[in-house]
C-alpha cells in the first residue's frame, strides 16, 4: 500500500534552516576574512582570488557525493557528520593557518559546508506534499542568509580579536546548530528510492542538464563568487575598510538571497525563459558598467542591482529545471547545483588573475559581461530551435521528459 504523504514536521524544517544557515556562513567565511588573510599571509592578487574561491570549488563538487550518501544512509546522519567534520578545518585554520598551502587545505575542507544543499533541502522537502513545497523549500533555502551573517560579523570580530580567532569563534554557532540539528531533525517516512552514483553519471549525458548548469553558473556562480570576492574588491579598488566592504557585500548578498523566491514566482507567471533572458541582459549591462571602474557610490548601486539580477536569475533557473525534469527533480537539482556552482569558483579566480596581470579589475568584469551575453544568446537560440525549450514552460509533454531508463 502506498504510504500517505506526511503533513509536515516543523522541527525538521527549523533544523534544515539552521543547517543551511550555519553552513553557508562557513562556506564564505574565508571570503569575509579575505582582507585580513591576504595582509597577514602576503598574498598576491591572484592568490587572493584563489583563497576565496577554493571553498566554492569543493562545496560544489561535494554536492553530488553528499547527495548520493544522503539517499543511501539518510539525510540526518549525513548532515550530522558534515557539521561535525567542519570543526576540523576551523581548528586547523585557527591554529596553523599562516601560509598559502595550509590556507588552501583549510579552504578545501571548509568548502564542504556548501554541500549542505544536498542535505537540508531534501530533508525538509520530503515532509511536505506538492501543495506546500514552495513554503518548505523557501524556509529551508532562506539559510543562504548565512552569507550575510559572515560578511557582517566576521570583519568586526577580526578587528577585535584577529582573523584566526574568528575561526575559533565560529565553532560556537557550529556546535549549537549541531546539537539542535541532532535533536530536532527527523527523517520523513516517505523517503524516495535510492539513486545510484551511476544514475548521476547517466544524467550528465542529457544535453539540457548541461545547458541548465551553464545558465546556473552565470546566476548562482556570480552570486556566490561575488559574495566571496567583493570584500577584497572594494578594499583593493576603493580603499574601503574591511568593515565597510563587508557591509556593502552583506547588503548585496541579502538582496540576492531575498529576491530568489520572487524570481521563481515571476517565472511561474511569465515563463522562466522570458524572465531569464531579460535578467541575463541586465547582468551583462551591470558587469559592463563595473568594468568602467565608476565612482564608489555608483559602483555600490551597480553591485546591488547586479546581485538582485543574479538572485532573480537563480529563481528563474530553478523554475525551469523541475519543468524539464519533472520525474527526477532531486537528481537534476543536485547535478545542476553542483556543476553550476563551479562558476562561483571561476569568478574570484578570474577577477584576481586579471587584476594581477593588468593592475585593473576592469578586464575581468568585461569577460564576465561577455559570458552573460553569451548566455543570453544561447538561451534565445535554445528557445527558438532546441527540442523541449519553450518560452512558457509549464506543462511539458511526455516527449519533453527524461527518465534514467530512457537514457
Amino acid at each position: 500500500m502506498q504510504q500517505r504523504t506526511p503533513s509536515g514536521h516543523v522541527p525538521t524544517l527549523i533544523a534544515s534552516f539552521l543547517h543551511f544557515d550555519v553552513s553557508f556562513m562557513l562556506w564564505v567565511l574565508l571570503g569575509a576574512l579575505g582582507i585580513y588573510i591576504a595582509e597577514s599571509a602576503g598574498l598576491s592578487p591572484a592568490q587572493k582570488g584563489l583563497i576565496v574561491a577554493i571553498p566554492t570549488l569543493s562545496g560544489s563538487l561535494m554536492r553530488i557525493p553528499v547527495g548520493v550518501l544522503s539517499d543511501r544512509l539518510g539525510a540526518k546522519p549525513v548532515g550530522v557528520a558534515l557539521l561535525a567534520f567542519l570543526f576540523v578545518p576551523l581548528a586547523i585554520g585557527w591554529q596553523v593557518g599562516t601560509n598559502l598551502p595550509v590556507l588552501v587545505a583549510v579552504g578545501l575542507m571548509l568548502g564542504t559546508a556548501g554541500a549542505s544543499f544536498a542535505v537540508a533541502l531534501p530533508l525538509a522537502s520530503r515532509w511536505y506534499g506538492p501543495e506546500r513545497q514552495g513554503l518548505a523549500m523557501g524556509v529551508a533555502a532562506a539559510g543562504n542568509s548565512g552569507t550575510v551573517i559572515a560578511n557582517l560579523a566576521a570583519p568586526q570580530l577580526a578587528n577585535l580579536f584577529g582573523w584566526h580567532s574568528v575561526l575559533a569563534l565560529a565553532m560556537i554557532p557550529l556546535a549549537v546548530v549541531l546539537a539542535a540539528f541532532t535533536l530536532l531533525a527527523k527523517e520523513s517516512p516517505n523517503r524516495p528510492p535510492r539513486q545510484s552514483a551511476q544514475a548521476y553519471v547517466r544524467a550528465l549525458r542529457v544535453g539540457d542538464m548541461w545547458w541548465f548548469a551553464l545558465l546556473y553558473s552565470i546566476t548562482f556562480g556570480g552570486y556566490v563568487g561575488l559574495s566571496s570576492f567583493l570584500p577584497l574588491f572594494f578594499h583593493d579598488q576603493y580603499g574601503a575598510s574591511a568593515v565597510v566592504a563587508g557591509v556593502i557585500t552583506s547588503g548585496g548578498a541579502f538582496i540576492g538571497s531575498s529576491v530568489r523566491p520572487i524570481g521563481g514566482y515571476i517565472a511561474d507567471k511569465v515563463g522562466g525563459v522570458k524572465l531569464l533572458s531579460v535578467l541575463l541582459l541586465g547582468i551583462c549591462i551591470a558587469y559592463g558598467l563595473s568594468a568602467t571602474s565608476p565612482s564608489l557610490a555608483l559602483m555600490v548601486l551597480v553591485v546591488l542591482t547586479l546581485m538582485a539580477c543574479l538572485g532573480l536569475g537563480n529563481g528563474a533557473v530553478f523554475q525551469l529545471v523541475p519543468q524539464r525534469f519533472r520525474d527526477n527533480i532531486g537528481m537534476a537539482t543536485g547535478v545542476v547545483g553542483a556543476i553550476g556552482g563551479l562558476g562561483g569558483f571561476l569568478v574570484p579566480i578570474l577577477l584576481g588573475s586579471m587584476n594581477q596581470a593588468t593592475e585593473s579589475f576592469g578586464p575581468g568584469f568585461a569577460v564576465l559581461a561577455v559570458a552573460a551575453f553569451a548566455g543570453f544568446c544561447m538561451l534565445r537560440l535554445l528557445a527558438a530551435v532546441a527540442h523541449g525549450w519553450r518560452l512558457s514552460w509549464r506543462l511539458p509533454t511526455p516527449a519533453d521528459m527524461w527518465t534514467p531508463e530512457a537514457s
